[in-house]
């Protein structure tokens, strides 16, 4: 019954409910982008390919081609790969690092909350674009090296509130119960509390997918991100920047598009997902 009860208020939010559309379909195209695709993302650069250079978008080539004749709504389904890819794996890296973090400082207290809390506040005063560039020039512009260095940049947030939702249930009659029952910490803390902050760890797990992709598409337009011959929305806007203004604007338009859905997308979501959990909402 809880479980319909959740789903009936998510679906009262249309946004939402259109935001979780445009991401499984989204999500689908990239993941099914080598049979949707009507071309190769890189192909060889014969002759032919290169007469198809700077064409507008046709009935042939749906967002137009790039200088090399590449054709562009075929790199915007594999560069979704990447991208999606990349927010995934931030989101849930991220989320279960602050999740871990922040259940401890808001469980134990002390000199452990106050230890933890103090690396949190260091690494919000950090600037993350900084540390990122600094890392793919030492550590060479891999999609491991950018997931890693955003994972470790971006718990903070997930542990703050987890923190604040620890220390607000363990004052709580239930859990004074487990206590007095000699449940170990261990088990009060996955049975009883993990699950009662689940609905703020699933909020900020969306939006977080959404901050890495915009976190990856600046650095890649910065010139940062990942190595050629790897392909991401970002770095085919970082491609494509000097064409705006001109006829070969399209080249901007189309990957700039699919970002500004997908993080719309996943703020409506998130804030769906917040106030389906919410039962006062």
């Amino acid at each position: 019954m809880a479980r319909r009860s959740f789903w009936r208020r998510f679906a009262r939010r249309r946004l939402a409910v259109a935001g979780a559309a445009v991401l499984g379909i989204l999500a689908l195209a990239a993941i099914f982008a080598p049979l949707v695709a009507p071309y190769s993302p890189d192909p060889t650069l014969t002759s032919e390919v290169l007469a198809q250079a700077r064409q507008a978008p046709s009935w042939h080539h749906w967002f137009g081609t790039d200088e090399l004749g590449r054709d562009v709504f075929t790199r915007v389904l594999h560069g979704g790969r990447i991208s999606l890819a990349i927010g995934l794996c931030v989101a849930l890296a991220s989320t279960a690092l602050g999740t871990t973090v922040g259940a401890a400082a808001g469980w134990f207290g002390g000199w452990a909350d106050q230890l933890l809390m103090r690396v949190n506040d260091l690494l919000m005063i950090i600037p993350g674009l900084a540390v990122l560039m600094i890392a793919q020039k030492g550590l060479g512009g891999s999609m491991t090296v950018i997931v890693v260095v955003l994972s470790l940049l971006s718990w903070h947030t997930v542990a703050r509130v987890v923190r604040a939702q620890f220390r607000s249930l363990k004052e709580l009659e239930f859990v004074d119960a487990a206590r007095a029952s000699g449940a170990p910490a261990w088990r009060i803390i996955t049975r009883e509390l993990l699950p009662n902050t689940v609905g703020v760890i699933a909020v900020r797990t969306t939006l977080a997918v959404g901050g890495a992709i915009l976190a990856e598409s600046a650095l890649s337009f910065l010139g940062f991100g990942l190595a050629p011959p790897a392909a991401s929305w970002g770095s085919m806007l970082s491609q494509s920047k000097g064409a705006v203004g001109t006829p070969l604007a399209y080249l901007v338009y189309f990957p700039g598009l699919a970002i500004l859905l997908t993080v719309l997308a996943v703020n409506y979501v998130g804030n769906g997902l917040r106030d389906a959990f919410d039962p006062e909402s």
